[in-house]
């Protein structure tokens, strides 16, 4: 299924769904960050997903990086909150989403590195080429603000 993002634009559909999500800054030993490049858009992603009817926030993260990456990870604090109602993602089947996104940061607690059938390639993106992949804004924001090693977490 395709996947197209917006941000900020008079021509994007309007959304038809809202859905809670959760995201994860995954590094390793080196502060390098675990980025994927998904299917469905070919843009650089952080890990991530909606949240099930069972799942906390914290849960899904954790679930979602395992899914998408066969990595076990522990959150170990909050990136931010991002919810700027500006930010639609419309997908191939006619669903048109406003997206509730928390990230958090974690860390690899075991698991190996494998590719599921969300993405095309992972790796471990050490922050100072971050700027060189093609990504969407609002990764880069969570980035962004990971990378400010903010004291409280960013609330948008």
């Amino acid at each position: 299924m395709a996947r197209t993002e917006y941000f900020d634009d008079p021509e994007a559909p309007k959304p038809n769904s809202l859905v809670v999500a959760a995201s994860a800054v995954v590094t390793d030993e080196h502060g390098r960050i675990l980025l994927q490049r998904r299917r469905d858009n070919d843009l650089w992603a952080l890990p991530g997903g909606g949240m099930d009817m069972s799942d906390s926030l914290p849960g899904t993260a954790v679930r979602e990086v395992k899914e998408e990456t066969g990595l076990d990870v522990e959150v170990t604090g909050l990136v931010g909150t991002y919810t700027d109602p500006r930010h639609v993602i419309a997908y191939s089947d006619g669903e048109v989403r406003r997206q509730f996104n928390v990230c958090f940061t974690a860390r690899t607690i075991g698991g190996e590195l494998a590719i599921s059938d969300e993405s095309t390639e992972l790796r471990f993106v050490d922050p100072d080429e971050l700027a060189a992949l093609s990504m969407h804004h609002t990764q880069r924001l969570r980035l962004q603000h990971f990378l400010e090693k903010r004291s409280t977490p960013y609330l948008g």
